[in-house]
């Protein structure tokens, strides 16, 4: 089957779209394209060959318009059997592509509507407007494609209401990435946080608790506010962080490898009470006990897997002491860590995801 992945707005080698999706997809033997718009050229890379239609143009309106008419043109040239998009800013491109006579699957990393609710750039007040403005858009064009694929079980019934052909297909850690027999001994008396860096993913509380406890925090990803760097890295828990920037594959694994405790203490906002964040699972396959948000969701999956402790997101003083309540027992932290790493390797790696994907392809 001839196959097109397009986005607009994620990077090349996107761990969802590129790492996972198609790479798992051409292993299965499909011929696969990743279409993106970075303007660092043609590649081919794990039998996937990814077009690059030039660099996103300007600001967010800019991407919205320029930027997706570009990606939509590209897919149009292709006429591949199948387009699978990843941004919400494509849904009218892929209506189009549809009425071209392509099958479509609209990938829903995140509950948009929700996500919308927290978004720091839409005026407060027009907020709900926006949200509902879409949910409408997003439902109508959801009814329309041969299927949808969803990144937890919860945006998935949200689209099973409407009658939609939807699978989730959750981001669980590739094994073979992180998995290893790191002795627990090699480990550094250091906790680590990986992946976007926001308000409302919590990088405010975690580097106010750090004051109070003797570790350091390796912290890797990209900040996604201009304003918030400037302001984070003048508190007093500054000095001890790693400040390590946008890491590689490789470099995650590294760090997942050396540190004894992974954060994920994501704030209350709608569309992060019922996520299943990869950093979630990526700390538990590395071995590692995680300090997590106290959402019912996340309870459930930690409780379950017996692998760490819950707190209240926005209280410094709450992660602080579950940072010292954990470090000081390391047999506690050796135990809840291999709990952990069980409950990945029986219960949530990606070989089970792919193959689920692999099996939708074949009903299209």
């Amino acid at each position: 089957m001839k196959i097109a992945h397009l986005t607009s707005a994620h990077p090349r080698h996107d761990i969802r779209i590129f790492v996972k999706e198609c790479s798992s997809l051409a292993a299965a033997g499909h011929e696969v394209t990743l279409i993106v718009a970075d303007g660092q050229g043609e590649e081919i890379r794990n039998g996937v060959r990814i077009h690059d239609v030039g660099p996103k143009t300007g600001g967010r309106l800019s991407r919205m318009t320029g930027t997706v008419k570009r990606v939509y043109q590209a897919a149009l040239k292709l006429r591949p059997d199948v387009v699978h998009f990843h941004d919400p800013e494509l849904i009218p491109a892929g209506v189009r592509l549809k009425q071209a006579g392509i099958k479509v699957v609209y990938d829903v990393h995140e509950d948009v509507p929700r996500q919308i609710l927290a978004k720091h750039w839409i005026p407060g007040a027009v907020r709900p407007l926006v949200s509902g403005g879409f949910e409408t858009l997003e439902d109508w064009a959801g009814r329309r494609f041969d299927a949808i694929v969803t990144s937890t079980p919860h945006i998935r019934k949200r689209f099973e209401k409407l009658g939609a052909k939807a699978l989730d297909v959750c981001n669980f850690p590739i094994l073979e990435e992180l998995v290893r027999d790191t002795p627990w001994e090699s480990r550094r008396n250091e906790v680590c946080y990986i992946g976007g860096i926001s308000r409302i993913r919590g990088i405010e509380p975690i580097v106010a608790a750090l004051p109070g406890t003797s570790t350091r925090l390796n912290l890797a990803g990209p900040w996604s506010e201009s304003d918030l760097r400037a302001k984070v890295t003048a508190e007093p828990g500054w000095a001890r962080v790693n400040d390590l920037g946008v890491l590689d594959r490789k470099g995650v694994a590294e760090v997942l490898a050396r540190s004894k405790i992974g954060l994920v203490t994501l704030f209350p906002t709608p569309n992060y009470v019922d996520a299943l964040p990869i950093k979630l699972f990526e700390y538990m396959a590395a071995g590692m006990p995680v300090i997590a948000s106290d959402f019912p969701v996340w309870r459930e999956i930690v409780d379950d897997a017996g692998c760490g402790v819950l707190v209240d997101p926005q209280d410094a003083a709450a992660i602080s002491a579950a940072i010292n309540e954990l470090l000081g027992d390391e047999a506690r932290m050796r135990a809840l860590g291999e709990s952990g790493k069980r409950a990945v390797l029986n219960k949530y790696s990606w070989a089970a995801e792919a193959d689920k994907l692999i099996k939708l392809y074949a009903t299209l």
